[in-house]
């Protein structure tokens, strides 16, 4: 999901609670508060020597401690505001893929992927996946695509890392 499809999914759903789900069943906890939001510009190269660059919102949640037991999640009108008071500041790509970077006792922080959203009553839940990392030079490294890169696929002088 895009950083505008972001924004305008908030916008479309302001009266409903917003909530992460982070992994099936396991919800980031009602403390949580958007305590960073970076405008990422990555430039890579991969293993194959191939470069490539692109642009991420990545929007850090936090639990706070202090407000364990808390009733009621962030609502989607005041996520939209603290984005658009962000705006403000720095402007967005709007092309940029969303990020959510999260973690807790239980999970390992990590850069997740919105992988869809559903509307649940009084809630809209945003769903989050991690992406598994990938060799971005099969067919230079000589790996077919249905094959899971790992360290066997990668001979030593073959081009891939």
């Amino acid at each position: 999901m895009n950083t505008s499809e972001f924004i305008t999914l908030l916008a479309e759903h302001q009266d409903k609670s917003l909530v992460f789900e982070y992994a099936p069943g396991m919800l980031v906890g009602t403390n949580y508060h958007i305590t960073e939001v970076k405008h990422v510009t990555v430039e890579a190269v991969d293993c194959g020597a191939g470069t490539d660059s692109w642009r991420e919102t990545v929007i850090q949640l936090w639990e706070s401690p202090t407000e364990l037991g808390k009733a009621d999640f962030m609502s989607s009108y005041k996520a939209l505001a603290i984005l658009k008071k962000v705006g403000t500041m720095k402007d967005y790509v709007m092309e940029a893929q969303v990020r959510i970077e999260y973690g807790n006792s239980q999970f390992h922080t990590a850069q997740l992927h919105v992988t869809g959203f559903l509307v649940k009553e009084n809630s809209l839940i945003i769903k989050l996946a991690v992406n598994p990392t990938d060799c971005k030079a099969k067919e230079v490294c000589g790996i077919p695509e249905t094959t899971i890169a790992n360290a066997d696929n990668c001979a030593a002088g073959s081009g891939c890392c």
